[in-house]
């Protein structure tokens, strides 16, 4: 089908608004929050299942792919359009269609900002549990297609322990659900399949998700350290007594000294690291937990501990948290977020690594973290103007995923692999383990249309299109 034929075709579909083809409307969806960008040729936003479906199929009679976008703020370039076609942005579909708190569940549009289906039920005692950094602007549609977490994934896991079902579209625009709106339903879990899969089998246009109960007392306490060595065996010390706190985070000097420099909170300065623990139950418990914490901290060397003493408190601690990647930009112009995850055994070997790597590129490198799980989130601060600067930056990314490997971990903890990282896939998978997730894909998206130049290995490696323009789709810079 010739470009001006798919055009008029789209807008049949979902009105002549809402599909986008003059640069000035397109550029906007060229980048999510990686490094990457690719102009798109055509933006379409449906405004429901059916025109989604219809999509699909305009798409596959011009054999053009298809790139699910939510709200952008994805950080391995998964909603960048590698290889053109229709970049199909999921905004319009917003709306909560269900609440069911007896049976503790939510039916929501992958448009749904991720803050806002806790938001809806808060007054009734309930909230949905996966919290990441962005999610004041995530959409669920994305934190189900990167299996997103965020600083309470420690105790309640990530998004698809969250997600009981999804709704569909297929390569040939068939909607189907896979699981439900109840637990553990019968035969292969499809659901489990889609979640994580970073938009490469299809379009997620609806998402059964669980409600959880708020708890009675939260407890929530900060521990200052002069050693980052001390720091990092106070993690391995508070899960290795049997404590599970709801999260466990950690921010070293130059990340502090980020925040503090754009929308201080009243960390220290001159402090290495710090912990930021919550612990969440019944009062009897947390008051218990909090204060086992609060020695473990002190005989583990902290110079400090401040337990917050009410919500506005405690409140200002997460804001310098949950703040502190945008922080960044007081240091430097741009920032390059790694994600990579160890076991938390070994949060001290991996962090004297990532000093090691910092002096070997001389590159300055923020580290802020779930401590808790082991998933690190070094931020490696670079001026991409400077000539070289980037390929160090590139090049030290590498070596800290390597590490991670190394060291018994992972090469991403709730970031996706997307562009970034498929380069380095093939360190932690066999070809036959690669091969048998190729088919499974190729089961639900035969012709490769969906989101494709992600997640696997191709010739031109991630590595070498980042380094070598001529390697580039058209249109690619980063």
């Amino acid at each position: 089908m010739p470009p001006k034929e798919l055009i008029r075709a789209l807008r049949a579909i979902v009105g002549e608004r809402y599909v986008l083809v003059e640069p000035e409307d397109v550029v906007v969806y060229e980048q999510d929050g990686s490094i990457f960008r690719v102009m798109p040729e055509i933006v379409a936003l449906p405004g429901d299942v059916e025109e989604v479906a219809a999509v699909v199929k305009a798409a596959k009679r011009a054999a053009v792919p298809i790139v699910p976008r939510g709200s952008g703020t994805g950080l391995a370039g998964g909603a960048v359009p590698a290889e053109g076609g229709i970049v199909l942005s999921l905004a319009r579909l917003d709306r909560i269609v269900k609440i069911d708190l007896p049976n503790r569940i939510a039916i929501v549009e992958p448009g749904v900002i991720n803050i806002d289906v806790t938001k809806a039920v808060a007054t009734e005692g309930f909230f949905y549990a996966p919290d990441p950094s962005s999610q004041a602007a995530c959409s669920i549609g994305g934190n189900v297609a990167n299996n997103s977490g965020g600083p309470h994934t420690l105790a309640y896991g990530v998004t698809t322990n969250h997600v009981l079902g999804v709704e569909v579209v297929l390569d040939d625009g068939q909607i189907v659900w896979l699981g439900g709106e109840v637990h553990d339903t019968p035969g292969y879990d499809l659901c489990g399949v889609f979640v994580g899969s970073e938009g490469t089998m299809g379009v997620v246009t609806k998402i059964a998700v669980k409600l959880m109960r708020a708890r009675e007392s939260v407890r929530t306490l900060l521990a200052i350290y002069d050693r980052m060595e001390d720091a990092t065996q106070a993690v391995v010390e508070i899960t290795g007594a049997g404590i599970i706190p709801a999260a466990l985070e950690m921010m070293d000097r130059t990340t502090i000294e980020a925040v503090e420099s754009g929308a201080p909170v009243g960390f220290p300065r001159d402090a290495e690291a710090v912990l930021l623990v919550e612990v969440e139950g019944v009062r009897e418990q947390t008051d218990q937990c909090i204060n086992l914490i609060h020695d473990i901290c002190r005989r583990g060397g902290a110079r400090e501990v401040r337990v917050a003493q009410d919500e506005t408190e405690r409140q200002r601690l997460w804001k310098g948290r949950k703040g502190a990647f945008g922080a960044m930009g007081a240091l430097a112009p741009n920032y390059y977020v790694n994600d990579g995850v160890v076991p938390r055994s070994q949060l001290p070997a991996i962090m004297k690594r990532v000093a090691e790597i910092s002096k070997q590129f001389n590159l300055r490198i923020a580290n802020v973290f779930h401590a808790g799980d082991g998933n690190l989130h070094p931020n490696i601060l670079f001026d991409m103007r400077a000539p070289g600067e980037l390929d160090r930056v590139i090049e030290a990314g590498a070596a800290i995923l390597t590490a991670c490997i190394e060291l018994g971990g992972s090469i991403t903890g709730e970031h996706g692999v997307g562009i970034e990282k498929k380069a380095y896939i093939g360190l932690l998978f066999s070809e036959a383990d690669l091969e048998a997730m190729t088919r499974v894909r190729k089961a639900l998206d035969p012709d490769g249309r969906f989101n494709p130049a992600k997640l696997f290995p191709t010739p031109a490696s991630c590595g070498e299109v980042r380094r070598q323009p001529a390697h580039m789709p058209a249109g690619m810079w980063i």
